[in-house]
């Protein structure tokens, strides 16, 4: 009865006049922001906390939560027309929505993104109402070697990204772990790869690898096919309908994905951009038509979009329960908190029941709001694919070297993003999956410095991976995800 109590209160601070406009203004602004690459929610939530002052805590919150999750909404538009994504977290939204919008089905496609979104958003407001504070105790079960399990686990499913040779996508994998280790090593400050140059001590930013490796390569590829004759459907929005069997497709890997997204975004250091690999990773897995991924498969492109949506919520709960900032973004918005004049953690249901239960009750509007805002809007946002070419490929390139010069202010990364626009190409020419690359420069940072600190604390102790269940669970689950496609193999031949 407690728990329906506090939910009204929070329904009641959220459903006031003045609260229903600062979430519907945060996730318009945030799905605007979402769309142009370079600009990411961490830049729009900083632009939005001098706004916030003198507000009331929970309507600040409120505000900043939408422009949240209303960025990572709006970064799948960018992925699914131009290929090039908003913000890391739609990455793998690009792997089938773009070929999708090459058929000539870009409508569909974003019908069947927001509707994803929508689903992964809501059912994971529903999850963070009923088990924040549980899921608040899961989430400090996580130490390095549980970490290291969970990365392990990542990386091992990267044969599944493969584009038909799986060496191909395992030394696509290596480059991505070789740049991951470029820059000062974070626990000797050593630094690494850096060739005595200052502009790779901090390493390269994601942003950089993902518009070079996609945006930039799409773009040379269209210089060099520029006489090549036109199919037709390239420029086509087509219908935004869903089919009823279409529909039926797409339930299964939104109420999955939308529950794995969840969990992950819980996990501080995960995040929408793991939980979307992840998630497509796994329903290619389980796929009875896993050859069709990457080709413009619905599920391929549901998965992701429910898993990353879904994340935004779960990164909620450490934030709130324990005030540990899971990501970039959260830790900005746990600056925004203090500024409020509220502290984050174990007491804040108690001491600040409207701020907590009040922002968990907007979500379900802002949700609402998206789906109304985007769902009309698709025919106007598609015309970006009647642009002409020529006019459409200087604005991708415009905003590539805008969104990349703005996170540095550093001329050095755009001859990165160049130099990175220059080997997507190749490895396009050549049939190298650029996703391997892209997932292993996520994921192997993290890992390294896992596996360092789990044998730190272990002194040594190599056997510290299998002695924690939650670690010994993950790591089998990682060898059986290698060993089942030679299997499977092996039961073909035989």
């Amino acid at each position: 009865m407690e728990v329906i109590d506090n939910i009204l209160n929070g329904f009641a601070v959220a459903l006031s006049w003045k609260n229903v406009f600062f979430v519907f203004i945060g996730v318009l602004a945030g799905t605007v922001i979402g769309m142009l690459p370079g600009l990411g929610p961490i830049s729009a939530i900083a632009i939005m906390i001098p706004l916030s002052y003198g507000m009331e805590p929970a309507s600040a919150l409120i505000l900043m939560a939408g422009v949240y999750y209303g960025a990572i909404f709006g970064g799948s538009t960018s992925s699914i027309l131009l290929n090039a994504p908003g913000v890391s977290g739609t990455v793998a939204t690009s792997f089938d929505g773009y070929p999708l919008a090459k058929q000539g089905k870009a409508g569909k496609a974003l019908a069947i993104a927001a509707i994803s979104s929508f689903g992964g958003g809501t059912i994971s407001v529903f999850a963070l109402m009923l088990v924040a504070p549980m899921m608040a105790s899961f989430a400090t079960q996580f130490g390095p070697t549980e970490y290291f399990a969970l990365m392990f686990l990542g990386l091992s499913a990267i044969s599944s990204l493969s584009e038909g040779s799986t060496i191909k996508a395992l030394i696509s994998a290596v480059i991505g772990l070789m740049v991951a280790s470029v820059g000062r090593d974070l626990l000797t400050g050593t630094a690494r790869f850096t060739f005595g140059s200052v502009n790779l001590l901090d390493g390269i930013d994601f942003l950089v690898i993902a518009l070079g490796l996609f945006a930039l390569a799409e773009v040379t590829n269209l210089v060099l096919t520029r006489n090549k004759v036109n199919t037709g459907n390239e420029s086509e929005v087509g219908s935004l309908r869903i089919t009823k069997q279409e529909a039926k497709e797409i339930s299964g890997p939104i109420a999955r994905h939308s529950v794995l997204g969840f969990i992950i975004g819980v996990l501080p250091g995960a995040g929408a951009t793991i939980s979307s690999f992840l998630s497509y990773i796994a329903e290619k897995r389980i796929s009875k038509n896993p050859e069709s991924f990457g080709k413009g498969n619905i599920k391929g492109l549901a998965a992701p979009e429910a898993s990353n949506n879904a994340a935004t919520s779960g990164a909620f709960v450490p934030l709130l329960t324990l005030g540990i900032p899971g990501s970039g973004t959260t830790a900005v918005l746990l600056g925004a908190l203090l500024v409020a004049g509220v502290t984050p953690g174990p007491l804040l249901m108690q001491d600040e029941p409207n701020v907590f239960w009040g922002v968990i009750a907007s979500m379900y509007l802002g949700n609402i709001f998206l789906l109304i805002l985007n769902l009309p809007l698709i025919p106007l946002i598609a015309k970006i694919l009647y642009i002409p070419k020529r006019l459409l490929i200087s604005l991708v390139i415009v905003f590539c070297l805008i969104g990349v010069y703005g996170i540095s202010f550093n001329t050095f990364d755009l001859y990165l993003l160049l130099g990175f626009g220059i080997l997507g190409y190749v490895m396009r020419l050549l049939s190298f999956p650029a996703a391997p690359l892209i997932l292993a420069f996520i994921l192997g940072g993290m890992m390294e410095t896992s596996f360092r600190q789990a044998l730190i604390i272990s002194k040594g102790d190599y056997l510290t991976f299998i002695q924690s269940p939650i670690s010994a669970v993950l790591i089998a689950v990682s060898v059986l995800s290698l060993l089942l496609p030679l299997l499977k193999s092996k039961m073909k031949k035989s």
